[in-house]
This record gives C-alpha cells, sequence and structure tokens, in this order.
C-alpha cells in the first residue's frame, strides 16, 4: 500500500465523516474547502453511482447542511437545484461545509449505517465543488466509539490524524468504498498485488480456503491481460442472511454473500463467480471501457451501447475464469451457458429489445424493471455472455487453436487504456473482434447486436464439437403464460400466451375456474388439455367478472448442448483449446 504524506499531497478540500448517531443511521460529514479564489461556488452531491446505471437520486438522504467560516460565522448559501447549493464565499479564504446522510438502504451500492458498522458509498456521502472534479480531497474517518477499523482502496496518510486517506481526484474518491467497523480482515498475495479481505457480518466462512482460491482467480484473471494494474486491492464482503451482488471499483469491490453459505458447494461456487466477475472488472470496464463510462458526468445519465462487452463479456469470463482455476468443471461451464442459452432463446423480451438497446436504456428499463419488463427487454448480461462464447469460439476456429477472445482483449486493453488513455467506440471494439476473428462482422452485427435475430448457437458450437438439442419431452404441455404470486394474484402474463391473448391482467385475483374454488392455479392448469376452454372467475379491482380462456400449449424449449457424434480433430483440437485455456 502507498503511504502518503501531507506535504506530498496538499489538497484543497478535507472531508471529516463521524457518527454520532449510529443506532438511527446517520453519517456526520464535514466538507472543509480552502483556498478559495471566487466569489461563489456550487457544491453537489452525484445523482448515480458508476458501475450501477441508475439515477438514485443520493440528494434525497442529506438534512441538516449548512455553511459555516472558519471564525464560525455563517456563510450564506441557496439550493439551486435537487442536488446543488450554491455557496457565498467572497471574501471568504476557506469555509466549511456540513450535512448528515441517512443511510439504510442494504445493497452494494448505496450506504449503509447501524451500530454494527458503517458502509459509505461514496457517491451518496460526499459532495464536490463542481467544475472542480480533477481536485485532490483527503478524507479523515472517525470511527464510532466501539469500532476499530476502516478498510478501503484510498490510500492512508502518514503523519496526521488516524484513519485518513488522500484521493487525487473526485472520480477516485467516488470509486473507493469505505468499510467501517470491526470487520474480521485478512490478506493474500497474488500476480504480485496485496490482497485485503474485510468481512462484515460474520459467517461460515474458512479463510485459508478463502485466500487459497481466491488467488487462483486473481492469477488466471491477471494472466488475461498480462498485467495486474493495482498494488493494494480490497474486497469488501457483506455477510447477510440472503445476501448477494457485487459492484466493481478501481482497486476494490463490494460484495454481497450468504452468510451460512460458505460450506455448500453450490452457493460457495456461486460466490467464487461474483469474484471473478467483479475482479474482472477491474479491466473491463473500470479500464477497458466504453467511451461513455469515464470520465464521468455525475449529475446526469451517462449513455453507452456496450453495456453487452462491459457486463456480458465480464459474465462469460467468470463462469469461464472458475472453470479454469479448478473451481468447476468443464461440465459446469456448459451448464451455465445452457443455463443463458435457455434464457435468452425462452424470452419474449429478446424478440423485441436488441442488445445494443437493452445497453442504451438500462437507465430506464433494466434497472426500472415492472411487470411487463420479461416481454420486451432482454439481460445484457446473459446475450452478452453469449455473444462472448460466439465470438471465442469463432477465434479459436479461424486462428486454428492459435488465438482466442483473450487475445482480443488483451490487444483492445493496451491499446484503449494503456496507449490511447481513454475508452473506445463501438466501431472500435467491431474492429478488435474482426481482426482477431478474421471475419466482416456487418451482418453479425445487424443480426445479434443492433438487431433481434435469434442466436445461432449451434454454429458456434459446431466449432468445437458441439450441438444443441432440444430435450422437451412434450409438445403439448397446457399453459397458461402466468406467474401467481400468493393470494392467486397474477404478476407477470407472457407475451402471446393464453392469457395474454384472452385478456387475463397483472393483478387479477384468480378465484375460480369452471366454477370451482381453486387453490393452486397452475395445477390446475395443468390438468386441462390443450386447446381446452377454461371459465376463470376473477376479481378485478374489487369487481368480479368472467373471462374465457382458450389453454395453448407451452411455448417454451428446454436446450441441452452435448457432443456431436463423430466431431473431426479441428472440432476437437478447438473444444480442447477453449475448455483448457
Amino acid at each position: 500500500m502507498t503511504v502518503k504524506t501531507f506535504a506530498q499531497n496538499a489538497a484543497n478540500i478535507h472531508f471529516e465523516v463521524s457518527f454520532t448517531e449510529p443506532q438511527a443511521h446517520y453519517a456526520d460529514v464535514k466538507m472543509e474547502i480552502t483556498n478559495l479564489k471566487k466569489d461563489e461556488i456550487t457544491v453537489k452531491m452525484p445523482v448515480w453511482a458508476p458501475g450501477s446505471y441508475l439515477v438514485r437520486e443520493f440528494s434525497k438522504n442529506i438534512e441538516s447542511f449548512d455553511v459555516s467560516a472558519k471564525d464560525n460565522s455563517s456563510v450564506s448559501f441557496e439550493k439551486v437545484k435537487k442536488n446543488a447549493w450554491k455557496i457565498n464565499t467572497k471574501g471568504k479564504n476557506s469555509i466549511t461545509v456540513s450535512y448528515r446522510v441517512y443511510a439504510f438502504e442494504v445493497s452494494v451500492r448505496t450506504s449503509f449505517v447501524d451500530a454494527s458498522h458503517a458502509f459509505l458509498s461514496p457517491t451518496g456521502i460526499f459532495m464536490f465543488v463542481d467544475g472542480e472534479i480533477a481536485d485532490a480531497s483527503i478524507v479523515t474517518i472517525i470511527p464510532y466509539k466501539t469500532w476499530s477499523k476502516v478498510s478501503t482502496g484510498l490510500d492512508p496518510i502518514a503523519g496526521g490524524k488516524a484513519f485518513t486517506y488522500y484521493a487525487k481526484n473526485f472520480d477516485w474518491l467516488f470509486d473507493s468504498p469505505i468499510e467501517v467497523g470491526n470487520q474480521d480482515v485478512f490478506e493474500f498475495n497474488a500476480a504480485g498485488v496485496r490482497h485485503e479481505v474485510a468481512m462484515v457480518g460474520g459467517g461460515n466462512y474458512d479463510k485459508e480456503k478463502l485466500k487459497v482460491d481466491m488467488a487462483k482467480l486473481v492469477e488466471k484473471e491477471s494472466a488475461i491481460f498480462g498485467e495486474n494494474p493495482n498494488k493494494h486491492y480490497v474486497f469488501i464482503v457483506h455477510n447477510y442472511q440472503s445476501g448477494g451482488g457485487g459492484l466493481e471499483h478501481q482497486n476494490s469491490t463490494v460484495l454481497g454473500a450468504k452468510r451460512m453459505g460458505y460450506d455448500d458447494p453450490k452457493t460457495y461456487k456461486s460466490f467464487m463467480g461474483l469474484v471473478a466477475h467483479e475482479y474482472f472488472h477491474l479491466w473491463n470496464v473500470k479500464r477497458l471501457r466504453p467511451i461513455a463510462l469515464g470520465p464521468f458526468d455525475y449529475d446526469i445519465e451517462n449513455y453507452t451501447t456496450n453495456l453487452w462487452i462491459a457486463e456480458g463479456f465480464t459474465a462469460y469470463y467468470d463462469n469461464l475464469v472458475v472453470s479454469r482455476a479448478g473451481l468447476d468443471n468443464p461440465d459446469g461451464l456448459l451448464g451455465m451457458i445452457e443455463a443463458d442459452i435457455n434464457a435468452i432463446y425462452n424470452s419474449q423480451g429478446s424478440k423485441v429489445q436488441p442488445l445494443s438497446e437493452a445497453s442504451f436504456d438500462a437507465w430506464i428499463k433494466y434497472y426500472r424493471p415492472n411487470e411487463n419488463s420479461g416481454n420486451t427487454t432482454v439481460s445484457y448480461y446473459n446475450k452478452g455472455s453469449l455473444i462472448a462464447v460466439m465470438l471465442d469460439l469463432s477465434i479459436i476456429h479461424h486462428s486454428k487453436g492459435a488465438q482466442s477472445l483473450d487475445d482480443a482483449m488483451r490487444f483492445a486493453y493496451n491499446e484503449y487504456y494503456k496507449k490511447k488513455g481513454r475508452g473506445y467506440t463501438d466501431a472500435e471494439m467491431k474492429a478488435v473482434f474482426e481482426k482477431y476473428s478474421g471475419e466482416n462482422l456487418d451482418q453479425f452485427y445487424n443480426d445479434y447486436i443492433n438487431g433481434t435475430k435469434q442466436l445461432d448457437m449451434n454454429k458456434y458450437m459446431n466449432y468445437a464439437g458441439l450441438e444443441l438439442f432440444d430435450q422437451t419431452r412434450t409438445l403439448d404441455q397446457p399453459y397458461l403464460g402466468v406467474v401467481i404470486e400468493s393470494g392467486n394474484k397474477i404478476k407477470n402474463v407472457s407475451r402471446g400466451s393464453s392469457a395474454w391473448n384472452d385478456g387475463l391482467n397483472v393483478n387479477d385475483e384468480i378465484l375460480a375456474i369452471n366454477g370451482e374454488r381453486v387453490n393452486d392455479v397452475l395445477e390446475r392448469v395443468s390438468e386441462a388439455k390443450v386447446n381446452e376452454k377454461l371459465n376463470f372467475m376473477i376479481s378485478r379491482d374489487g369487481i368480479i367478472q368472467n373471462i374465457e380462456v382458450t389453454i395453448k400449449a407451452a411455448p417454451n424449449k428446454s436446450w441441452k448442448i452435448r457432443q456431436m457424434d463423430r466431431p473431426t480433430q479441428q472440432q476437437k483440437a478447438v473444444l480442447e483449446k477453449w475448455l483448457s485455456l
């Protein structure tokens, strides 16, 4: 870890975060701004957190905003926008902005404070001076009296107050979450980097096993890109009864885990996949990134059509790396790919929304799902992962095993992040994929990225001597096309289904079918015959109605991957290369 000194890193902004009432879920923030040169400045709170594409309106949690001068005299200010305060600094060399943040939302992207610990998601804690994102800052954390530790990717400063850290600019500060409390901290070294793991909330984890397995993932991913860009990396792991999810940062990550799930093989493998996913983001999206994703505008949405690369490729590699590290076997990897194929092939939304549009509209659709989302949207995680499978197999096939998608990703990382110091455009990444696959990808992009044509997975699986087959047992299974929640209420209606065509609605309460009270709607429908008409008695907004529904056959299929009967030597070689990299 790099230890900074005050003399080396004078900063005009110094934050102090304390916790006078952690049991009430508050963080107390002071922002001292010195060397003022202007008659007025505007301070702002970000509206979103990079990596999580939703305007979250963090300023909604701000209260008791005030400004004072060094002599404790008041300073006039005015709130001018939902997240902005204009401050009169005429004649002032320094001021202190103070405010409280209510923090009681459990997630990897929002702050949470209670009597046991504080998790500070920086875009929801720290304000910035408008136009001064490039400024350095110093952060001092004052833990509550019963807390003793701080875990963060920020560099500590020697020679001053305890728990004081340096951020070279606000992009770095906003990308550095902070955990404060009594977390269980352990370390391991991998790829020449010191890694700190901060386990919050207890659990049945085995520290020695985690050190070994996490190190394997780090080594495998660092090898893909040929280097590890950090000297120090921090995993903040929040262990909850049913935790999950993660968020990537420049030299740290925040992970959610199931507290008592570490000794369950399936749950543990899933956690390893999460570790691999967020760590892979260290390169893919934090450095090798769409041009729109950095430097950021923290006031508004930052749009890109390339989340299928940033997230979808990462989703592919997390499964691949877990397999390469020996924490899963090739059958497990193929099972994950099968799951994605079934999710996309059976998705109504994949027939409506192109992958590029799914990325661009993440702000208003993926992160704001409703009862109709399954009919209108496609996941850039699942479908993007399958695009990565297709390109990987294509590159291995056309290069006769000399190259893979690894080589394309490493080239793009060196070309756009290291050499040019910027993000890539859509056209530039397309050119990279064309360079390594040896193919013109115009039609590929028209069909699969900017269009809604069903992915031809068989073509690419065949390169490796594999094929898809439909193992659906029956073609005449009755299907209503609804998801039922408690109280026999309809939660979702699938496009083109019996329920959709004949007018059953979300929130309808199903009281009876053919005059008979039902406890399990879907079980009753399963007893019907295809093309049979059933009379549904429903309550819609308190009004009893009868709707006749003609039951159709289930449209979904169950796809499996299997080896071809007589694969060629070239196909065998592609498969071996793909699964053994």
